[in-house]
């Protein structure tokens, strides 16, 4: 109980660490929770610092999810059954669950960043990738297509999460994949992608209205270097 409670802490403090902020002060010397939507997320880097930052921060992000659900998760067998401990499968892939979920919700909730933190797509993508590659593999080639067509971040996050409970579908059904994915992780797969599709809900309402902003865009370039307003001279 103790080796769970430890990688599980320690899984959220990965999940809290707000690469956001570090790379909008970094690259631009602002804080990106005072720009754009205010979100410290992948999204509202690419809207507001464009690819280069965003990109980053999607890796960074993604590599929280990652690390905690193949590698943090694996310290609870270390800890108190000696080095390279083998692991009961059964129990193993419950602590990757546990460790990828307690990591997005980090990102979510961070605890260096009052709590108020991304909308985890990149983290929770990190997360799936270290439980099972194949399917989160599908919806981040859709995630990425979608940028490279639209230029909407938050549509490639809406559209991947969205597939990924289909493709677990789709691979034990239709291909047969039985022990590779179970029906315990196609319900899980389904929680977080609704998940993060709500936490999308106002990026929805603005691609419905056509208000939500593309990577590249001028609005986001405003928001980073706005003009410089005039003074009024007195005459």
């Amino acid at each position: 109980m103790l080796a769970t409670l430890t990688v599980l802490a320690i899984s959220y403090i990965l999940g809290s660490i707000p690469s956001a902020i570090w790379i909008g002060k970094i690259t631009k010397g602002i804080d990106i929770r005072h720009h754009g939507s205010g979100n410290m997320g992948t999204t509202n880097t690419f809207r507001v610092l464009g690819w280069p930052a965003g990109t980053t921060v999607f890796a960074l992000d993604f590599l929280k999810g990652f690390v905690a659900s193949a590698f943090v998760s694996m310290y609870a067998w270390q800890l108190f059954d000696g080095p390279l401990a083998p692991p009961n499968w059964d129990v193993d892939a419950f602590l990757k669950i546990s460790c990828g979920v307690v990591a997005v919700i980090g990102h979510m909730f961070p605890l260096f960043a009052k709590f108020k933190g991304g909308k985890g797509a990149a983290t929770a993508c990190g997360m799936l990738f270290g439980i099972e590659p194949i399917s989160i593999g599908i919806s981040t080639a859709v995630f990425v297509l979608t940028i490279l067509l639209t230029r909407y971040v938050s549509l490639a996050s809406i559209l991947g999460s969205f597939l990924y409970p289909i493709n677990l579908l789709v691979m034990r059904l239709a291909f047969g994949m039985e022990k590779a994915v179970d029906w315990s992780m196609i319900i899980f797969g389904t929680l977080i992608a609704t998940g993060i599709i709500y936490k999308h809900k106002s990026n929805i309402k603005r691609l419905l209205s056509g208000t939500e902003s593309k990577v590249g865009s001028s609005k986001q370039k405003e928001a980073v270097e706005p003009e410089p307003q005039l003074e009024k001279v007195e005459t």
